[in-house]
């Protein structure tokens, strides 16, 4: 039983598991913003009023970091599945440890600089 719970530790060490949990948290997170989205339009739908009211709600910094964390989740879900599409075309090979860290890396260095233009 130890050797068990020993492969399962390393397994959850490995760049590719962490990979796989960032991928699949950030697609939760992602929707469970859609119904907000979707509430958004719906203020647009209305007319001007109700959109210029959110309109001001969204000026608050709380809720341009929030729009920022959004864009870094939307980054990170793409290269997660940019990821997975190149796993089921390529055959694994010890690069794809690399090519793991640059695209995360990437796509925090897109978050990151969402947020550098939201605060500037």
């Amino acid at each position: 039983m130890k050797s068990h719970s020993k492969s399962l530790s390393a397994a959850r060490n490995h760049p590719a598991y962490w990979a796989f949990l960032v991928h699949r948290l950030s697609g939760l997170a992602l929707a469970l913003f859609l119904p907000f989205h979707f509430l958004v339009l719906g203020l647009a739908i209305e007319g001007d009023a109700a959109l210029d009211g959110f309109l001001v709600w969204s000026s608050v910094p709380l809720v341009k970091l929030a729009e920022a964390v959004l864009v870094l989740l939307l980054t990170a879900h793409l290269a997660g599945g940019l990821r997975l599409m190149w796993g089921e075309m390529v055959a694994w090979s010890n690069h794809q440890k690399l090519l793991i860290t640059l695209v995360f890396g990437l796509s925090l260095a897109t978050g990151l600089a969402m947020m550098v233009r939201v605060f500037a």
